[in-house]
């Protein structure tokens, strides 16, 4: 186990928990702001990364058409909440996940209508090919864009949730619902915000995701049970607990992935171990999850501690 790979994979857990915080941070806020359980946020993932493939096809440049994708997102995000979700607010959680489900279902088979089960998306050309960080260790050049992305997203939404206006209205409302209304506060026009902002940064990962993984019809739905375990870890409308949790659970994921196959073949057969490692090193993110909520069961972070 040298030092490279150790290296290599702490990389891949990064960017992967960046993107996970892209779509963290919106369903974080929905939840905490809204108290609303919205099993479709990960559609939005699978939308975004469909307009970006389209798009990119459309426009010849991978830059312009993640740009365009992003805005167009928001639009479908704030279009499907105006329409459909601003009914369900005053339902209770299982009547929502009822809803959203089947919401997932019905987005499928539309998706599915217009652009098919899968679209191809390629990284750009420049960023094919790896280089060279330290002697003996090639990165991908792409998987680093996708690192710097995701800390520069961050960085902007960490400036305008503390330094903005509407930051100061989205932290009201996840804090104390009731106050924020009392206060004046248009709750309704801050929800369909929250909920385009939302789509906007599902749209940025799965935009970026989309070359690594494969665009196709029901990609959002594995992704999305992670971004729960996050905020669950983070703390319900806490976009630091979305970070941290991120990170953490990117790491976790994929450092078991790589290592636990082989640290078991250290005491187990060769066979067993490559068919136990696996699904070892998925538990791992349960287990991380389980240990949070008893030592904090509010979360790591959480909006209203």
């Amino acid at each position: 186990m040298s030092f490279t790979l150790i290296l290599e994979q702490s990389l891949n857990g990064l960017q992967f928990g960046l993107m996970l915080f892209l779509l963290a941070a919106g369903l974080t806020l929905v939840f905490g702001i809204m108290d609303m359980i919205n099993l479709a946020h990960g559609s939005l993932y699978m939308i975004g990364a469909f307009l970006a493939a389209t798009l990119v096809q459309a426009t010849g440049s991978f830059t312009l058409g993640v740009l365009l994708a992003i805005p167009a997102a928001a639009v479908v995000g704030m279009a499907l909440e105006i329409t459909i979700l601003r009914t369900l607010y005053a339902r209770d959680h299982l009547s929502q996940v009822l809803a959203t489900f089947a919401l997932i279902l019905i987005i499928n088979e539309v998706v599915r209508m217009i652009w098919g089960s899968d679209m191809p998306l390629s990284a750009p050309e420049a960023l094919s090919g790896p280089v060279q960080l330290v002697p003996g260790m090639p990165y991908s050049a792409y998987r680093l864009l996708i690192i710097g992305v995701g800390l520069a997203v961050a960085v902007l939404l960490y400036f305008v949730v503390t330094k903005t206006r509407i930051g100061m209205l989205v932290r009201a409302g996840a804090s104390n619902r009731e106050m924020a209304l009392a206060m004046g506060v248009n709750i309704k026009r801050l929800f369909t915000l929250v909920f385009g902002f939302g789509a906007a940064l599902c749209a940025i990962a799965g935009a970026m995701l989309g070359p690594i993984f494969a665009v196709q019809v029901g990609m959002g739905e594995n992704i999305l049970i992670l971004a729960f375990v996050v905020i669950v870890i983070g703390g319900i409308g806490s976009i630091r607990g979305a970070l941290v949790g991120s990170i953490l659970v990117g790491m976790v994921d994929t450092m078991g992935r790589a290592f636990m196959p082989a640290l078991l073949r250290e005491v187990l057969t060769p066979a067993f171990a490559s068919a136990a490692g696996p699904a070892i090193a998925s538990i791992l993110i349960y287990v991380l999850m389980a240990g949070v909520l008893f030592w904090r069961p509010q979360g790591l972070f959480p909006a209203r501690g």
